[in-house]
């Protein structure tokens, strides 16, 4: 008997009864994957009967939100991203390449939280002796702290109504399966039904649950692009598994802002906070060096400041190459050419390469003028000093455009011993000037290249 399929789109999560090169319904190409259908006679793991549950509807003024607390999870850095600590009842998904230290992450929480809570561990990747071997080298136990190694949804939704723990750990997403299903464990119907599971648990009994996410070769989440938008936070723990450091940003937030990030460092011990990002970036930085400058963004409410690094060398090709690492290439390839128009520099025969140091993704425009300094310095072989900072936007037209939380940013500036600082002319007015740090107001990328290298 030939077995029933359906198509899912694994960006979205619509079905289809066929396959289709693009989804209809987000406009994806190549995503439609097939996947076996679910028999009918069958149903979800608590699932349907958690979906089965009417609840009254209520008055927006009857409703208390007193119930929704925060609590520590021991980890300042995670707790900033998450917006001031976990939220009772909510569904959290961390996801990360395989080995960046989403499991140490986990497991180093649970160091604190079985302090007040009781602490539930599934694991479908790996046996209880292997996590307990991290647990002692993590030095996290306690009486409250539960192990499980365990795949299947139906005995995790059973051990839990058992155990009644306040936190569900579950590693990994792609390890639990439910039975009612024919399609493999990671599959997108897997994924989705487990996930939708665990989002009824945790909003009809109040716990919290964290997920262990996988992601694929482009980066994202790995199954449907609908387990995104089911969760309430999205979390990335991201860098290289050669540099000690680690970088965890919110994707989602429903309880928060998205634009915290939190940075660890990698030990034997596992994972230490860093609480000051910018000495870690500005360590071991090169002094009287061509091609390097330091910018200043905002990563939410926190000041941070990254080296941009830029080489730029006469091509071998026809057609000169680009790069961009840490920033988004558009933007450098459209800051390569108002400096050839507005700045004067013939950069249109060169390659060029562009690096933020540290794994930094600099989205903000307040580091475009460094990004120009850099490219510049590069360009004519000369180091701009190595106590000045640039900040500001540049514009199509050369001008140096003003931004947000400039006397955030030069205090950050000044305490890490920076003396001088180029910013844009329209913003002097409302800045405060911290005592030991020189103001070099600039309107155009001509007067900051020529204050910078003195050319």
């Amino acid at each position: 008997m030939k077995t029933k399929t359906v198509f899912f789109c694994t960006e979205c999560g619509n079905e289809f009864p066929r396959w289709l090169g693009q989804c209809t319904a987000c406009g994806s190409w190549n995503t439609i994957v097939e996947q076996e259908a679910a028999p009918k006679s069958k149903t979800g793991v608590k699932t349907q009967a958690a979906l089965s549950r009417r609840t009254a509807p209520q008055r927006i003024s009857e409703i208390s939100y007193e119930d929704e607390i925060r609590f520590e999870t021991g980890l300042g850095e995670l707790d900033r991203v998450l917006g001031g600590g976990a939220v009772k009842g909510s569904l959290v998904l961390v996801g990360g390449a395989p080995g960046v230290g989403k499991s140490t992450l986990l497991l180093q929480i649970c160091g604190h939280l079985t302090k007040f809570a009781k602490v539930l561990y599934v694991s479908g990747e790996e046996s209880a002796r292997q996590i307990k071997i991290r647990a002692d080298r993590l030095e996290v136990g306690g009486d409250n702290l539960y192990i499980v190694a365990e795949t299947s949804l139906h005995n995790v939704m059973d051990i839990t109504e058992e155990l009644k723990p306040d936190i569900l750990i579950i590693d990994s997403i792609q390890t639990l399966y439910n039975e009612a299903l024919d399609s493999s464990p990671g599959s997108v119907g897997q994924v989705k039904d487990c996930t939708l599971a665990l989002m009824q648990l945790a909003k009809g009994e109040g716990i919290t649950v964290f997920i262990v996410g996988h992601v694929n070769k482009e980066g994202a989440i790995a199954g449907p692009r609908v387990l995104e938008h089911m969760v309430d936070c999205v979390l990335y723990f991201g860098g290289d598994r050669s540099i000690n450091y680690r970088i965890l940003r919110a994707a989602k937030n429903r309880f928060g802002s998205t634009n915290e990030i939190g940075v660890f460092e990698m030990l034997d011990a596992g994972l230490s906070e860093v609480p000051n990002p910018s000495e870690m970036l500005l360590s071991g930085r090169p002094e009287n060096t061509p091609g390097t400058c330091v910018a200043c963004v905002m990563e939410g409410t926190r000041p941070i400041l990254a080296e941009i690094q830029a080489l730029v060398t006469p091509t071998a090709f026809n057609v000169p190459r680009r790069n961009s690492n840490g920033i988004d290439y558009n933007r450098a390839v459209l800051l390569m050419a108002v400096l050839e128009k507005r700045g004067g520099l013939q950069i249109g025969a060169c390659d060029a390469y562009i690096n933020v140091i540290g794994g930094l993704s600099l989205d903000e425009p307040a580091s475009d003028l460094a990004t120009v300094l850099a490219i510049a310095s590069s360009y004519l072989d000369k180091p701009i000093d190595a106590g000045m900072a640039a900040i500001g936007e540049v514009g199509l037209t050369g001008e140096i455009r003003s931004v947000t939380s400039i006397n955030q940013r030069l205090s950050e500036i000044r305490r890490l011993g920076f003396t001088s600082c180029i910013v844009p002319d329209h913003s002097k007015a409302n800045i405060t000037v911290p005592a030991g740090l020189k103001i070099i107001p600039v309107k155009s990328i001509r007067t900051a290249i020529s204050c910078a290298l003195r050319v």
